[in-house]
């Protein structure tokens, strides 16, 4: 049955759609009723249920003017997201997607997020909370070798600590800032640093508040 329909709400959809096609408005209940051989009761119920279900729409309660809503199917909707890794152990040496250890996966809308090669990482601790970044958040990164001062980015450390920073670069340093006052900026020598992709967005955590 399409969109988790009963059989006799299949059967009342059918029917709706051959008679608006061919008669151009919906029929009446006692119409319904004779046509289908139920009660009129009977097909105010199912109308219900297909409003309720998103596939049918009336202008009133009473009215008898419906259209059928067009639906999405599933292959639509599989094509408008996508799953991106969560980033878990980190491998020196590796670009952060080409990462083998994983922590999961979260599926997301490919309209939001269409670049190639997009990772996230879960946000520890409270020092980007100001850029509304919080604690236990996943940030989408698109990958990268680079970055321009004031950008949000996900760099590793000394090739083991990865961490999400406002990215500064000094005359011979490089300068990670948090959004939090109660946190204060890191120089970094530039061997200390590598930049493995910018923050595209946000995902966040369900468990919050």
């Amino acid at each position: 049955m399409g969109c988790g329909m009963t059989k006799k709400q299949q059967q009342f959809f059918d029917y709706l759609q051959v008679y608006l096609e061919q008669e151009g408005r919906a029929p009446s209940l006692r119409q319904a009723a004779e046509d289908l051989g139920v009660s009129h009761n009977a097909v105010a119920q199912l109308i219900n249920q297909l409003e309720r279900k998103k596939l049918i729409e009336r202008e009133g309660r009473y009215s008898r003017s419906i259209r059928i809503l067009p639906q999405q199917t599933e292959t639509d909707a599989s094509l408008r997201v996508r799953e991106l890794p969560v980033v878990g152990q980190i491998t020196a040496g590796l670009p952060m997607y080409a990462q083998q250890e994983w922590d999961g996966s979260v599926m997301v809308d490919r309209a939001l997020f269409p670049e190639n090669n997009l990772f996230c990482l879960r946000i520890q601790g409270e020092s980007m909370q100001d850029a509304g970044i919080l604690d236990g958040d996943l940030v989408v990164c698109e990958p990268r070798q680079y970055a321009e001062n004031g950008e949000i980015v996900a760099v590793l450390i000394q090739g083991e600590e990865a961490t999400v920073k406002r990215f500064f670069l000094g005359n011979g340093y490089i300068e990670l800032r948090p959004e939090n006052e109660k946190f204060k900026a890191i120089r970094y020598p530039f061997s200390d640093i590598l930049v493995q992709g910018k923050v595209a967005g946000v995902i966040r955590s369900h468990a919050k508040r």
